[in-house]
């Protein structure tokens, strides 16, 4: 198996984005999982690292990335040295991210035999659920996308960061980060982009427009993020599959760091479930 870690792909005047790339030079024609982490979290996060592995495993090419304003740098891509851009993150810059990744991607295995570059599928989890979901509705490369217990409605869960009066006048929101212990910033400019792209950042309206296969997973013990919302993502669009993992909470009972080198039964049961979506004919 080949992995390129840490591969810090430039854009300009944009600000940089960390990427790993997982794959085999024994198969040939491997799709692409392109994986997208959740609020407060990093491609290192917890066990992701061995989910990627054991999809390249099976056969394909497995990216996942930082993206540009979570919190990490390109020196330092676990945890969050850079708070301040943190606090300059917003929606429409975490799709813009998606949208480079995605045209790295093709580029990058453009003439390798080895990899697929128009066969793609995006996996998100929790916020990266519904960053996934928003650019599958409108980008015609995406083949399938996977959701791990997403969100479906940003503009609920943005408001509850702050009292919008106290947020704007004060132009800054802190959200603690219980495992660091990080105050972690909100800007003021994070709601702002929120409303002025409120149509392009409906999860609800993305979801119906959704004519790809879609596969949504949920664990029946997430307290982060009901499964009422998985349920409703279901109903928004009745041809998508929707999995229960039973016992499951909203990081499928891995932690940070993760010293294993073996995922738990709740982790080990979404690969389970995404691997034969996956290979479902469309």
């Amino acid at each position: 198996m080949d992995v390129l870690n840490n591969y810090i792909l430039q854009r300009g005047i944009k600000k940089s984005i960390v990427v790993d790339v997982y794959y085999s030079q024994k198969k040939h024609q491997q799709p692409i999982i392109i994986f997208c982490h959740g609020y407060k979290g990093f491609k290192d996060w917890g066990a992701w690292h061995l989910m990627a592995n054991n999809f390249s495993e099976k056969g394909y090419c497995f990216v996942k990335f930082n993206f540009s304003h979570n919190g990490g740098t390109t020196s330092n891509p676990i945890d969050f040295s850079d708070l301040n851009a943190f606090g300059l993150n917003n929606y429409t810059k975490e799709l813009d991210d998606l949208s480079d990744v995605i045209d790295w991607v093709q580029n990058y295995f453009k003439s390798n035999l080895f990899v697929n570059s128009k066969n793609i599928c995006l996996l998100g989890h929790s916020r990266g659920g519904g960053i996934c979901i928003l650019k599958a509705s409108r980008d015609q490369r995406i083949k399938k996308v996977i959701t791990l217990a997403s969100v479906c409605d940003f503009k609920k869960r943005t408001k509850a960061i702050s009292d919008l009066k106290d947020w704007k006048k004060t132009g800054v929101a802190y959200v603690l980060n219980g495992r660091t212990h990080q105050r972690m910033p909100h800007f003021y400019q994070f709601y702002e982009d929120l409303i002025a792209n409120s149509e392009a950042l409906n999860i609800e309206v993305a979801t119906k427009q959704i004519q790809i296969p879609q596969l949504i997973i949920h664990g029946d013990s997430d307290s982060s993020v009901s499964i009422e919302e998985a349920q409703k993502l279901h109903r928004w669009n009745p041809k998508s599959e929707l999995r229960t993992v039973k016992n499951a909470n909203h990081v499928f009972n891995t932690k940070h760091p993760w010293n294993l080198n073996y995922m738990p039964p709740e982790l080990l049961s979404v690969i389970s479930l995404i691997s034969r979506f996956l290979i479902k004919e469309s």
